[in-house]
């Protein structure tokens, strides 16, 4: 089978997709845009999972929708938690990372009868899948809760089917519920037969490994109850009044029906990244179980993975979503390791998936450069270590065979993942391909041991929230904010705390938290730092705020110190924001905007911004980029700045709805929440940006722009720090001043400094290669004519000579060349030089090659180098270690001495 006619030789996907939302579209369905994969609205998930998860507050009444009826395509990932496909991906048929799920909902409209005839007659009728290839189930009644009748009566209507062809199945299979209280209902689902011989008693059947037999294509979701918690403690259930309609229907899964393929991963959507895959590995894909048509398959899935969440600004990092890609990619990366590809390759089939899927997801194209440069990357990053880490594995392996273990220890697991980067699943992977489990239970207790040692004040920080939430609910409203507009203002006091607790007053040297209903004073968020001021009553009493800030409900939190009077709860104030420290914050936020604009224009689109820091002394920015900047990047990046500065436009500070922004061209950041209206920033068209910090009036209030410094902080994250205005020019006096001082000292102009310095630098270059060579001299016994002299003490054994020597002050090179040409003058035989540094001994070994058959050069300096607590090795006729116990050092050359005895 393989589609209708109008599919052929076209991307059934695509076809798939667009006939889907055309299909609901065409029945009132208001089409809507794929959410984000990472949750706008729920702190719970940590990626949506599902096509009804930007939809869930709307179906619980939280959230209202000009519409009552929606489809959509949702991008979709299962990693972690209750749905965690990893451990399959590959293996099956059907399993994925990251799926795309069609979807058609009813919010309170239409119920059971419209749902299941459109979802009918776009099966048989646009996609004509062949009937006697299909069985639908049913809730068949579970749990004191009846069969869904009704679902079966209108099955039996609409297809015709009698009922061993509509199956009655229990809560595991066909009843749906958000959790154990809220909405719920039974589902009803679709399956096809992918094979001959369908045969509906076998729908709870696996599917074989190739993907034949019965799978799920889609689910139809009724919330037609609502349950929760009675004053016992029971769950009472009850029916909505206005039941709604929630279904999902695998992209992947329908479009490989369509071209008539057993498995997904035969399908356009994925089979194109096998190939890319079985490309770089110089290999064959078969499409069977074997471990190369596997590591392939997860390739292909995890490229998608990795796409779209470097797309949506995850990098690979230690910790949350981060963690959870860096765990994928290093899976992909691992199989490609095992398939033999020796470069890097992620990248490669992740920019096929660029190609694949661009123009449905236009952010993938919009990205491509950085999900290019991250995969890349990481997987440089990664390579570094995977060797390392397999020889440990594998050592560990050897010994446990020798023992006749069959469990990895989870202090071995640790370690990899703690020092060469192998995420757990990725030990176990590579565990039961040997026929090997883990012991996770020893590696939860090696991890939590770490973060015993490395726990802080954590159960301060919980009470000291729980005193913020406690406020804010006191307060009961976020507090009004002035500031945009003025720098003072008054507001009357709602709450005061002191050392954690709620008081009503507070009196002169008292360290205080005030909370007002309004203030002009910025309280700290989006990366700019919170205002400082006065508050005072005209009557005695003076409040120094040191910073504002705004940990819970939106509540602003003044923390500050009673200089005179008594402070109290339902008094007025009077606020005044410190207006140099204001405005100063003000040039470095405008000017971070405008720093933003010139990484762009100068790297291109994927230096995005990933955190930064505005105070009123300087201003720090973290963007998406794998390497440091050249000089004459850094140049070009402050010319464009300061251009924008002296051309002075106005600075523009609007509030409007979040889709007229968005239809303005105005940049979102990664990782911030708006909602439906925003405040939109533009400093000339090249700069339009969401923000809600205060701003410079007009650009050329902002004043000299100056790069301090630049440097990476974090995989693929590099940093900059800046001056502006009065800072900046505080910071090139201060350059001024160090070389005039630099001039005076080295009796020279300014201008002469760098030739005075390079000559100095080449004189000093020549006096130590003299010291070197004179110390080489006096090693290897003055060089003089007498001769023999540095072979003093060297004692005979079987086939030759050893010699051990002290020779102190000697650099490793210098070090090393003494002991090589002992050597060559002591002809057959094992030569040791220890030398004593200020703080370290350093150590070589050289052997013949005449006896490197009986003595390795890298063994006797590992037994030597543990007498001064340290170690090392090397080729069997030259190593080099060393230890940090100076003293131990003569120790150490009676010891050399005596492993010949």
């Amino acid at each position: 089978m393989s589609g209708p006619a109008s599919f052929a030789n076209r991307p059934v996907s695509s076809l798939v997709r667009q006939s889907f939302l055309d299909h609901f579209q065409g029945r009132g369905h208001t089409i809507c845009e794929s959410a984000p994969i990472i949750p706008q609205n729920d702190p719970t998930l940590m990626f949506t999972n599902a096509g009804m998860v930007p939809f869930k507050d709307v179906f619980t009444g939280k959230d209202k929708r000009p519409f009552t009826r929606a489809t959509s395509s949702q991008k979709c990932i299962r990693i972690s938690g209750k749905h965690n496909d990893l451990e399959n991906v590959g293996v099956t048929a059907r399993h994925h990372t990251f799926f795309e799920m069609l979807g058609n909902f009813s919010f309170g409209d239409y119920f059971k009868e419209e749902a299941i005839v459109s979802a009918w007659d776009l099966i048989t009728k646009t996609w004509e899948i062949p009937q006697e290839k299909l069985v639908i189930t049913v809730f068949g009644g579970a749990e004191g809760l009846g069969p869904d009748d009704e679902a079966r009566a209108l099955w039996r209507k609409v297809t015709g089917f009698g009922d061993e062809r509509i199956i009655g199945l229990g809560m595991k299979d066909n009843f749906w519920q958000m959790g154990d209280v809220g909405p719920c209902g039974p589902c009803t689902e679709i399956h096809f037969f992918h094979g001959d011989d369908p045969d509906p008693k076998k729908i709870l059947d696996e599917p074989l490994p190739d993907g034949r037999g019965w799978m799920e294509i889609w689910n139809l979701v009724f919330m037609q109850y609502e349950r929760s918690l009675g004053a016992d403690g029971s769950i009472i259930q009850k029916s909505l009044p206005k039941p709604s309609v929630d279904t999902g229907a695998g992209l992947e899964r329908v479009s490989a029906v369509l071209q008539g393929k057993t498995s997904n991963y035969e399908g356009d959507l994925l089979r194109s990244l096998v190939e890319k895959a079985a490309e770089l590995a110089k290999k064959p894909y078969g499409g069977t179980q074997g471990n190369d048509d596997v590591s392939m398959r997860v390739i292909a899935d995890h490229a998608r993975t990795t796409a779209f969440l470097v797309a949506e600004g995850i990098f690979p990092d230690r910790a949350g979503r981060e963690y959870v890609l860096r765990r994928v990619m290093r899976r992909a990366i691992r199989h490609g390791h095992r398939l033999g590809i020796t470069k890097p390759f992620l990248h490669e089939v992740a920019g096929e998936v660029v190609r694949l899927m661009g123009d449905a997801y236009p952010e993938l194209t919009r990205r491509k450069d950085v999900i290019l440069a991250v995969a890349e990357q990481e997987e440089v990053r990664f390579r570094e270590t995977i060797d390392r880490g397999l020889k440990l594995l594998d050592e560990e392996v050897q010994g446990m065979t020798d023992r006749g273990e069959t469990v990895i220890r989870g202090d071995v697991a640790f370690k990899l993942n703690d020092t060469y980067g192998f995420p757990l699943d990725l030990t176990e992977v590579i565990a039961s391909e040997r026929n090997l489990t883990v012991d996770h239970a020893g590696f939860e207790g090696a991890l939590a041991a770490q973060k015993a040692k490395s726990a802080g004040s954590k159960l301060g920080d919980e009470a000291l929230a729980d005193i913020w939430r406690a406020v804010a609910e006191k307060v009961g409203a976020a507090t009004t904010f002035l500031g945009y507009e003025n720098e003072a203002g008054e507001g009357t006091v709602k709450a005061i705390v002191v050392d954690g607790a709620l008081v009503e007053s507070a009196s002169a040297g008292a360290e205080i938290t005030l909370i007002c209903d309004a203030t002009p004073f910025y309280a700290e968020s989006g990366g700019q730092m919170g205002d400082a001021g006065t508050a005072t009553d005209g009557d005695g009493l003076r409040i120094a705020i040191d910073d504002t800030q705004k940990p819970h409900g939106g509540v602003h939190l003044h923390h500050a110190r009673v200089s005179a009077g008594v402070v109290r709860v339902g008094q007025k104030v009077a606020l005044t924001v410190d207006h140099a420290r204001r405005s100063a914050t003000r040039r470095n936020h405008s000017a971070t905007h405008l720093l933003h604009w010139a990484l762009r224009t100068v790297l291109g689109d994927q230096a995005t911004q990933k955190g930064s820091l505005v105070s009123s002394d300087r201003l720090r920015f973290d963007f998406s980029w794998g390497k440091p900047l050249t000089e004459a990047e850094l140049t070009k990046i402050e010319d464009l700045v300061n251009g924008k500065i002296l051309a002075n436009a106005p600075v523009i500070t609007e509030v409007l709805k979040i889709e007229e922004a968005r239809s303005r061209g105005a940049m979102a950041m990664f990782g911030e929440k708006y909602g439906e209206v925003v405040r939109v920033l533009t400093m000339t068209e090249d700069s339009v940006e969401f923000c809600g910090g205060t701003h410079a009036a007009a650009l050329g209030d902002i004043g000299l722009f100056k790069i301090l410094s630049e440097g990476g902080v974090a995989a693929g994250v590099r940093r900059v720090e800046c001056a502006t205005g009065e800072n900046a020019i505080a910071y090139v006096r201060d350059l001024e001043g160090t070389l005039k001082k630099a001039a005076r000292t080295l009796k020279s102009a300014t201008a002469e400094i760098p030739t005075k310095v390079e000559k100095l630098l080449d004189q000093t270059k020549l006096l130590e290669k003299e010291v070197a060579d004179l110390k080489k001299k006096l090693a290897l016994g003055g060089g003089g004519a007498g001769g023999g002299d540095e072979l003093e003490g060297a004692f005979s054994i079987e086939g030759g000579r050893v010699l051990a020597v002290r020779r102190d002050g000697l650099d490793p090179a210098s070090l090393r060349e003494v002991a090589e040409k002992l050597r060559d003058k002591l002809g057959e035989g094992v030569v040791f030089v220890a030398s004593a540094g200020s703080d370290k001994v350093a150590l070589v070994v050289a052997v013949s090659k005449g006896m490197t058959a009986r003595f390795k050069a890298g063994e006797l300096a590992g037994k030597a180098a543990a007498v001064v607590g340290g170690k090392g090795g090397g080729r069997p006729d030259l190593a080099q270690a060393g230890g940090p116990d100076v003293t131990k050092i003569d120790e150490a050359v009676t010891a050399f001495k005596g492993f010949f005895a």
